[in-house]
């Protein structure tokens, strides 16, 4: 199954902030009480990774007023072999 990474901007003023922080931990969901957040740091975005089906299944997990603001990106990963068959694909 693919896997998402979820990652939610939001407003750097304080009360904001923690109001954003409060409204994913009173849903409930596992997805969004679970979430990473930079906020301490600076960097005033919530990170969430997912496996679903698609990158519209893994906005759909984020209540409405931040699926818009939020970029979906499918991760993956790379064995040895494949970057080697690219690069042999790929020689100049």
């Amino acid at each position: 199954m693919p896997k998402f990474l979820i990652e939610v901007p939001h407003e750097a003023e304080t009360r904001a902030c923690a109001k954003v922080v409060q409204i994913f931990l009173s849903t409930g969901s596992h997805f969004l009480t679970h979430a990473d957040w930079g906020c301490m740091d600076g960097m005033h975005k919530a990170w969430i990774i997912v496996d679903t089906d698609s990158k519209e299944d893994a906005r759909l997990i984020l209540p409405p007023a931040f699926r818009s603001q939020a970029t979906i990106i499918q991760l993956n990963k790379f064995s040895l072999e494949q970057i080697n068959q690219i690069l042999v694909q790929h020689q100049s």
